[in-house]
């Protein structure tokens, strides 16, 4: 995927305000409001630092409205502090008098967070970007800068007013992260150790299901291996019975009309499509396998059997590029986690590998398995939607910003 943008590489230094969008949205303690998990932080800190002689303003966001986990964002900027060893000043506005006066007051050197993007209703809304940058949102925020990093990759499949509105009204580059992350996934469409192969799994059936169209119809992916709801719905699709409980997922995910677009992939594509030979299912509280043709109709469809993990273990081997985005079971129970440990434990052998976030990345770190991935992504959904061969609203808006204001 040709991608034109602006980059922080194109100076040695940056001066000035800088507004610089992060993804620091993390799990959070509902009692204590205590952040629980880093890993967000430690990935933007090369950027902080490439900015650190400037006065910089950092916007993020933490969750949404209605989740118990929606929250300000002072206990942010004191991780950050700690992470960085320099003052990180909260200021708990986000474009009022005090956020501008806070700005005002910097000098070089300085880092500001500024409140929740998401207070703000704006930031809330999917918008045009033309419609996007006429929010007082972006209007308020453009005002304080000389230029704008996005860096929050996370949140780039996101067409809100901070991601596509602020680089039409000033100067917008990536920063380190982002531009890290649309260059290994781009690798994966031109360049990547043949055989390539894509394993999809988890419960986002829909993303998944565009992901094997997309990269078997462009002659991407030379295998797709399919795993968790993802397998089931295919299962469906190729007519096994998965017993009532597994449908019931799928139906409470409403992706009973995703059955139709597997059964679609597999009439034009059956040979490059890997099904799995058995399932694990709970059975008197045990882990209990049973073929694709006997499953039983009360029990629930938790992992992937023995010879299915065999026979996809082996093939992942064999691949020069793998692709794994979604767990092949419910790796939270260690009698299910074994289908997705085994698969990624493949995956880490390849050539070039690449694994999504989310609940994929907790699994990395369960077994320890972060050095030898080549790369995991940061954003689980933006992360899949790139892999549909769609330009996220994200890396349209930083080529505009480029051909807008070079």
């Amino acid at each position: 995927m040709s991608v034109e943008i602006g980059t922080l590489h194109e100076r040695e230094t940056w001066s000035g305000t800088i507004l610089l969008r992060l993804d620091l949205n993390s799990p959070i303690d509902p009692s204590s409001r205590q952040i629980l998990d880093d890993k967000r932080f430690l990935e933007h800190l090369p950027t902080i630092r490439a900015l650190d002689s400037s006065r910089l303003v950092i916007i993020t966001h933490q969750s949404r409205p209605g989740k118990k986990d929606f929250t300000t964002l002072e206990a942010h900027a004191g991780k950050l502090e700690h992470l960085l060893q320099r003052p990180v000043t909260y200021v708990d506005d986000i474009f009022g008098r005090s956020a501008r006066e806070a700005v005002r007051q910097m000098k070089a050197g300085d880092i500001v967070m500024l409140e929740n993007l998401r207070f703000n209703a704006e930031e809330n809304l999917t918008l045009k970007p033309e419609d996007a940058k006429k929010t007082i949102l972006v209007r308020r925020l453009a005002g304080m800068a000389d230029l704008y990093v996005n860096d929050a990759f996370g949140t780039a499949h996101r067409s809100q007013p901070s991601i596509v509105g602020l680089p039409r009204v000033v100067r917008t580059v990536a920063g380190l992260l982002m531009e890290k992350e649309i260059s290994m996934l781009s690798r994966v469409f031109s360049g990547a150790p043949r055989p390539v192969t894509f394993v999809l799994g988890g419960t986002k059936v829909d993303d998944s299901v565009a992901v094997a169209q997309h990269v078997l119809d462009a002659g991407i992916a030379d295998q797709v291996i399919v795993t968790g709801v993802v397998a089931n719905v295919f299962l469906m699709a190729d007519g096994h019975r998965i017993g009532r409980p597994s449908m019931q997922v799928i139906e409470q995910l409403k992706y009973l009309g995703e059955v139709e677009r597997a059964k679609k992939i597999l009439q034009e594509h059956r040979d490059a499509i890997m099904l799995p030979e058995d399932v694990a299912v709970r059975e008197h509280e045990r882990r209990a396998e049973y073929g694709i043709d006997a499953i039983p109709d009360d029990l629930p469809v938790l992992d992937l059997g023995t010879e299915a993990i065999g026979s996809f273990r082996d093939r992942i081997r064999e691949s020069g590029t793998v692709v794994l985005n979604g767990p092949a079971g419910l790796f939270e129970e260690e009698a299910f986690a074994i289908g997705t440990f085994e698969l990624l434990k493949a995956a880490a052998d390849a050539r070039f590998s690449v694994v999504g976030g989310g609940h994929t990345g907790v699994a990395i770190e369960k077994i320890g398995l972060e050095e030898k991935i080549s790369h995991i992504s940061t954003g689980g959904g933006a992360s899949i939607e790139f892999l549909t061969g769609k330009k996220l609203p994200a890396i349209e808006a930083l080529e505009e910003s480029k051909r807008m204001f070079g």
